[in-house]
Formats: structure tokens, sequence, C-alpha cells
């Protein structure tokens, strides 16, 4: 079903969650496999400690290796496997991780430098065109001339679906990202393999982006998705869009997800702060002369 129903990475994981639950059987039980009937509570328990402890997976990562073998778990109680669900008192949390995001001086650095070589203009490029439309590096990678058409202002919009959840996404283009798309729409390419922008691999993308993040004096851990992160914050929410576009243009399900990035903007609550203080500040005044509010 990869390609249909999945995404390559989600076979992947799969495969990983796999490999992990067997060495996990030999540890703990010096065999490759057991029948279903013995997975219960202590089994799954034992299972995350062997994940955090010999594996030394952090916490969301082994909480996620978890939510794989718990979607096992359920098909074989759906097919009457299992009597009762190992799962029933077992409780994981996913800690809240501080995502990392580009001020607008970092983001102005890296679009005006001029690298060495055309390689890594062309990843600060797609790094750039991301910040500006919010999309993840498998869904700028996918983007064709068709998913560029004229939105309900009849200006140029991107309408796609993101892979990781197949929720549409409609981000009307901003003047930087459609001078980005412009400058390679006679790159060989985006010509014959009917590509927006000439990708390349997320390996390559990162590990230029590292030299990117060195050359432009950055002091943080450059990533492809540091750019979506960028957009939702520095790009959008920072001045004053509403997070309800902001969840829209991301192709969020939820506005819980698109909050994570709201709770990190403290120049913007500085920004509201300084605007309530002028508002207050003209209510003190007219108090003070006397003026009818």
């Amino acid at each position: 079903m990869v390609g249909q129903e999945f995404a390559p990475g989600t076979l992947e994981r799969y495969k990983t969650s796999l490999k992990h639950t067997i060495e996990f059987l030999q540890w703990k039980y010096a065999v490759s496999d057991i029948d279903i009937k013995e997975i219960d509570h202590a089994f799954i328990t034992d299972y995350e400690y062997f994940l955090r402890s010999v594996r030394k997976c952090a916490n969301n990562t082994a909480v996620k290796y978890i939510k794989n073998f718990k979607k096992i778990v359920r098909i074989c109680i759906s097919n009457g496997w299992l009597d009762k669900d190992p799962f029933a008192n077992y409780k994981s949390k996913v800690r809240e991780v501080e995502r990392e995001f580009l001020s607008q001086e970092e983001v102005q650095t890296i679009y005006s430098k001029k690298f060495a070589t055309d390689r890594l203009n062309l990843v600060s490029d797609i790094f750039v065109f991301s910040c500006f439309t919010g999309l993840a590096y498998i869904d700028v990678k996918n983007l064709t001339q068709s998913n560029i058409s004229l939105g309900i202002d009849g200006k140029r919009w991107i309408f796609t679906h993101r892979q990781k959840t197949e929720s549409p996404s409609r981000i009307p283009l901003l003047p930087i990202p459609e001078e980005i798309i412009q400058k390679y729409v006679n790159h060989p390419q985006c010509i014959y393999e009917d590509r927006l922008l000439p990708v390349l691999s997320n390996q390559k993308m990162n590990s230029y982006l590292k030299e990117i993040a060195d050359v432009c004096g950055i002091n943080k851990e450059l990533t492809f998705h540091i750019a979506r992160h960028t957009f939702a914050t520095t790009i959008t929410l920072t001045n004053g869009v509403p997070i309800e576009s902001v969840s829209k243009m991301l192709g969020h399900k939820s506005l819980r997800t698109t909050q994570h990035y709201a709770k990190i903007l403290d120049k913007k609550v500085s920004d509201d702060m300084e605007l309530l203080k002028s508002k207050l500040g003209n209510l003190k005044s007219n108090i003070s002369n006397g003026t009818d509010l």
C-alpha cells in the first residue's frame, strides 16, 4: 500500500519498530518470537524500559515506538486474537519540544547571501522558499507547475495536499517564493521531471544546510524542517497573521497543533503589550485632560 495509503517513511518506521521489538524479545526472553497471548501490561512496561535504557531512546522516540506497537496490538484485538487490551492501564506522555526557528534577520542573511557554489545557492533558495510557504520537504519536492493556480483573489496560490496527513494546503505566493520559482523555471530537472523546483534528497539538503549555517554565522542546527517552523512563527504569527489562517496554510487538522508555535513567540507578546501600553497611555491622557471617552 506504499504510495497509495502510506508514505515510504511509514513503512520504514514500522520496520524499525519490528527490529526493536525482536531485539527486546531476545534481550528479555532469549527468543525472537512469542505467542500474542503472552503480551500483557508487564510486557509493555518492560519494552518501554528496554527502549529507554538499552536502546537509549529519548522520551518522545520511545513513546512513538510504543504507539506503533499499540497499533499492531489493536489489530490483534479487532481480530479476536487477544481477549483483553494490554494497554488498558498503560499511559505515556509526549513531552513538549521547543521548536527551533530562524529570526527575520537570519532569514534575510540566508536570502541575500551569494554562496561560492551553485549547489549551496540552490539549497538556500529552496530552504527560503519553504520559509515563505511553510511546506515540508516532501511537499516542496512533489510540487509541479499544476500545483500553481489562481486563488480567490485572482493571484497565484499553491494548491497541494500534505503527504504526511493528506490535509489540503492553500498558500498565497509571496514575492520571494514567486521570485525563486521563476529563477528555476528553465532548470533541466524542472523541465524533464515536471518539478516546480530542483529539490535534492533530504539528506543532501540537510548536509548543505549545515554548511550554509556556518557560512552565515547562524548558531543553530539548521535542518529543512526549521523552514516550516520559521514560516509559522517569524513570517506569519509574528507579523499578525491570525492563527486560524496559519493553521490552514500549514495543513494542520487541528488548531492545537498550530498553537505549539504560538507558545514561543515572546516577540509577539512584547509587540502586543507595547500596543496595549500605548492604548492605556492614551486612556490615561484622556482621563487627565477630562476628555469624554
